[in-house]
């Protein structure tokens, strides 16, 4: 691969922050120990700029370019938090706290953007502005709508801004990436289920809550069956059945249903969050228990400007030697969301080869991907915004 020559250098020192990084695995905002070391090492680059405590603990470098007569911003993001759960790897770098891991190789992302900035910071061999964003609570905080609704872009002058997410089961440092929606929009929803409960030699005693909570199940897959457009993707899965009693002679007299539903249209998501809305209560009242949803919208689809995306590729070909640009879209969904709808961008996927697939307790970062990640963060700013 065509990558920096400099990386080959850097990259074993990268590879220790990284695995520095797996070992110390941070939650949510909880990152303290992960913005701090990002903060450190931006300082210690020689960033023009390093600012904390956005999105309560995202950190933000700010690197000019030997020239400034274009004028132009590009943002790299890297996200920085793990998972709560735990890790099986065995590695010796492995998380040493207990439940929490690095299951979906931020850590790796973290450590590739770290290594750019250094590289950034010490050439300068642009005409414009680097601005270098690490976010927390990708994993479900919502940390890239926090930073978004604090004024980061506005305040950093950002025009564009580009994200990049490691991919088990693509070829090792292969790239792939597609115009329009890449990764889905991700919302939740809880039913509580109320019925009267009792005996369950005398149902008709009863107001089954079991029954109800049945048929809104069934009702709810009829939603992607019957109401969407078959060529528009679409999800509904119902992922949780609970009642308040575990015996075997007792009807109770709650349950709680739990799921989550996915599109990659935005008029599909409003569509599917219509339909459960009338589903739910209705089916519920039909078996006369009283159905209550709590629906609560989660990420955005995440979309690719047509036009950053077909300049991602092109840069990522560079490194690589060629790129899957219409890689299939995934229903997973990504909070970087928030920053392509504040400005135009695109996301990119980076092979991890044949690892364990993301979020399962044996996945590791393969640090093969250090170079090539850090040639195409550098890359990119030296491509859009060339020296003069």
């Amino acid at each position: 691969m065509p990558v920096v020559n400099r990386f080959a250098e850097l990259s074993p020192a990268i590879a220790e922050w990284r695995r520095d990084l797996h070992a110390h695995p941070e939650i949510l905002f909880e990152t303290h120990r992960t913005s701090a070391f990002v903060a450190e090492k931006l300082r210690g680059f020689g960033c023009d700029e390093v600012a904390t405590g956005i999105g309560r603990t995202g950190v933000v470098g700010v690197i000019r370019g030997r020239s400034s007569a274009s004028g132009r911003v590009i943002a790299l993001r890297a996200d920085m938090d793990a998972l709560p759960m735990a890790e099986e790897t065995g590695l010796p770098h492995a998380s040493r706290t207990p439940g929490a891991m690095h299951a979906c190789g931020h850590d790796g992302h973290t450590a590739m953007l770290l290594g750019a900035a250094q590289y950034l910071a010490e050439t300068r061999n642009f005409d414009g502005t680097a601005v270098v964003i690490f976010q927390p609570a990708e994993e479900g905080g919502g940390g890239g709508r926090e930073m978004v609704e604090e004024g980061m872009m506005e305040r950093f002058g950002i025009e564009e801004v580009y994200g990049l997410h490691n991919m088990p089961g693509l070829p090792l440092g292969a790239f792939g990436i597609r115009p329009g929606p890449m990764l889905a929009s991700t919302d939740l929803f809880t039913i509580h289920v109320t019925g009267r409960g009792g005996h369950a030699a005398q149902p008709h005693d009863c107001i089954d809550p079991i029954l109800a909570a049945s048929q809104i199940v069934a009702a709810l897959q009829g939603i992607v069956a019957r109401n969407t457009d078959p060529l528009k993707a679409a999800v509904v899965s119902v992922t949780s059945f609970r009642s308040e009693s575990d015996a075997f002679n007792v009807i109770p007299s709650r349950v709680e249903l739990r799921g989550t539903c996915r599109a990659l249209d935005p008029g599909i998501r409003a569509l599917i969050a219509e339909r459960i809305a009338v589903i739910v209560p209705n089916v519920g009242r039909a078996y006369g228990a009283e159905a209550v949803l709590d629906f609560r919208p989660g990420y955005p689809v995440t979309a690719n400007d047509s036009g950053r995306a077909a300049f991602a590729a092109q840069v990522a070909a560079e490194v690589a030697g060629e790129v899957d640009t219409e890689t299939p879209p995934i229903m997973g969904g990504e909070d970087f969301s928030y920053m392509l709808n504040a400005r135009p961008g695109a996301f990119i996927s980076l092979g991890n080869g044949d690892s364990a697939r993301l979020h399962h307790p044996e996945y590791d970062f393969d640090d093969a991907l250090i170079p090539v990640g850090c040639s195409y963060w550098v890359r990119l700013v030296e491509t859009a915004m060339p020296a003069a």
